[in-house]
């Protein structure tokens, strides 16, 4: 949606920046009673900030299952407002919605369990450690590691169409091209519910932070390495 990116306050007369808190309060005085002012840009990207330390403590205190509904419900929450325009700014994919998504299936997987594995576990619980650092463990169990395809094949999706609503309002042919190669990856990966190579869950990653810094830097080398990183999955 495109809103304006300033907010004054009738009560004070107060301005501050409605990219930067998401809130129509007035940080001054407190009152609700504001307008928006200035230009209406796109902005997709709400105020969403991953605090899992409630969650560490719980899962200390009694189980990953027992932990599991209300971490997924802040995790799906914090997903929901994860967006990539910031005032008309296409911003890059980064760390923490990619282990935000990660984390979300493999808590899922383990609570489903009716016998999970130590490693399993142990795995989850190396993600909630620093999933909200944006921190991810190299090392991912065999049976993990479709839930790791299916996660990032959604942290893709989401940053797709975000890119698309992007280049609706700033034309690039090549670069549209490209993204809807990326986008016919992404799909096959959830067609095979994340049945693929760690590898190449890492190069559409890849792939679309080439994107991004095509973009904003008008990168024509990033361009090709786009290219060259999806072809390389055929």
């Amino acid at each position: 949606m495109e809103i304006r990116g300033e907010r004054e306050c009738k009560e004070c007369d107060h301005r501050w920046s409605y990219y930067e808190t998401g809130s129509v309060s007035c940080p001054q005085c407190g009152s609700l009673r504001s307008v928006g002012v200035g230009d209406r840009e796109r902005h997709t990207a709400m105020q969403a900030d991953l605090d899992l330390s409630a969650h560490r403590s719980a899962v200390g205190d009694g189980s990953i299952r027992d932990a599991a509904p209300a971490l997924k419900s802040d995790l799906r929450d914090y997903i929901r407002k994860t967006g990539y325009i910031r005032g008309g700014e296409l911003l890059p994919l980064e760390d923490t919605p990619l282990a935000a998504h990660e984390l979300l299936h493999a808590v899922d997987v383990v609570a489903r369990s009716n016998r999970p594995t130590d490693d399993e576990q142990l795995y989850v619980i190396t993600l909630l450690r620093r999933a909200d650092e944006g921190e991810r463990p190299d090392a991912v169990p065999d049976s993990m590691a479709d839930a790791r395809g299916l996660a990032y094949a959604e942290a893709i999706d989401a940053y797709c169409r975000d890119l698309s609503t992007w280049l609706d309002d700033n034309p690039n042919p090549e670069v549209r091209t490209t993204l809807e190669t990326l986008s016919n990856h992404r799909k096959r990966v959830e067609a095979l519910d994340g049945a693929v190579s760690l590898a190449e869950s890492e190069a559409l990653v890849e792939a679309a932070r080439e994107l991004h810094t095509a973009l904003v830097d008008d990168d024509l080398d990033a361009l090709a390495s786009a290219r060259d990183t999806l072809a390389a999955l055929f």
